[in-house]
């Protein structure tokens, strides 16, 4: 089970909620994937003060995992039914990207949430190229396989 928490820009979110929820029941099929988490849209100010607090960078980012067994500093912001951890996205950053790689907004949502899944199931990454990350090589080609990418 999971919990979708919208923050902020919800004028924006709340009409595509729906197709969000579809779309994240859609990749935990693909990966078969049961455990409890939440997903969390926030404001570029809130993910940068979480970026700077938790990886020492102080930029906005388009998204934040934690997962919950990852250390002692783990986030927690709701203690009900919590056993893989907490994704945080800034939808501001989301915008930037959709813009800068010519996609659409809920594609790139979807790519993020996606990513942040995966970094809940264990997946890691160095860098972001997408030809030799296996993390993201998946994350496209589920994208892809559910026709969620261009």
């Amino acid at each position: 089970m999971y919990a979708l928490n919208i923050e902020c820009n919800e004028n924006e979110l709340k009409p595509i909620e729906g197709e969000l929820k579809n779309r994240i029941d859609s990749f935990l099929k693909e990966l078969g994937f049961d455990s409890s988490f939440s997903i969390n849209f926030i404001s570029d100010d809130q993910i940068q003060t979480m970026n700077k607090e938790y990886r020492d960078i102080d930029r906005p980012t388009d998204v934040l995992t934690f997962r919950l067994d990852d250390d002692d500093t783990f986030p927690c912001f709701d203690e009900e039914d919590k056993e893989a951890g907490d994704i945080f996205v800034s939808l501001d950053s989301v915008k930037r990207n959709a813009n800068e790689f010519g996609v659409s907004t809920l594609e790139e949502v979807s790519r993020v949430m996606l990513h942040g899944i995966l970094h809940l199931m264990g997946y890691d990454h160095e860098s972001n190229d997408f030809k030799v990350e296996k993390m993201l090589i998946k994350q496209e080609d589920v994208l892809k396989r559910l026709n969620y990418s261009s």
